[in-house]
């Protein structure tokens, strides 16, 4: 099942996700169906609806993981299984670390969900860039082996923005002006 917006939203409620999380969750969506439509709109077989609710629920674990130090796409991952969202199962269980990405494959809703999750640092739209240094200084702690995996994963990023920007009819750097726009 594929739960649809109203259904995400009300299960943000549910279980007591603060707004923080939601706020970046709700824009993230807003950031993954901008760039899910121009695909669609280009002839791309993707899902507008996993998209929007993968985006959605992606950080469905990250409170409940701060205490517990779990891996909250993986535990964001079981729950949805759980819940019987095994649709987007996957989108939520990757959407920190992209696995068997093909820069010249079909264009995936998982990579979509990734790649704007890293656009968005809280509740706005910023840069690769400038996202990758407020992680680094956020989940770094000053470990070099910790930075040079999250400066890999963000090599993974940049990629992911390449294959997704190569058909559409906006920029990487027009995102958030489309997105205030609407």
């Amino acid at each position: 099942m594929i739960p649809s917006p109203d259904m995400c939203l009300s299960l943000m409620e549910e279980i007591g996700m603060p707004e923080h999380i939601r706020r970046h969750s709700v824009m993230v969506e807003r950031a993954a169906d901008l760039i899910a439509e121009g695909w669609i709109q280009s002839g791309a077989d993707l899902s507008e609806d996993l998209v929007r609710a993968g985006a959605l629920l992606h950080d469905i674990a990250k409170a409940p993981c701060f205490a517990t130090g779990e891996d909250h796409a993986a535990k964001g991952r079981d729950m949805c299984l759980e819940m019987g969202f095994h649709e987007i199962a996957e989108i939520v269980g990757e959407h920190v670390r992209l696995r068997g990405f093909q820069p010249d494959g079909d264009v995936l809703e998982k990579e979509v969900v990734f790649y704007a999750d890293k656009r968005v640092n809280h509740d706005a739209i910023v840069s690769l860039e400038k996202r990758l240094a407020d992680l680094i200084e956020r989940y770094g702690r000053g470990d070099d082996e910790r930075i040079e995996r999250i400066r890999k994963n963000f090599d993974v990023s940049r990629d992911v923005e390449r294959k997704l920007f190569s058909r559409l009819d906006f920029r990487p750097e027009d995102l958030a002006g489309l997105i205030d726009g609407n």
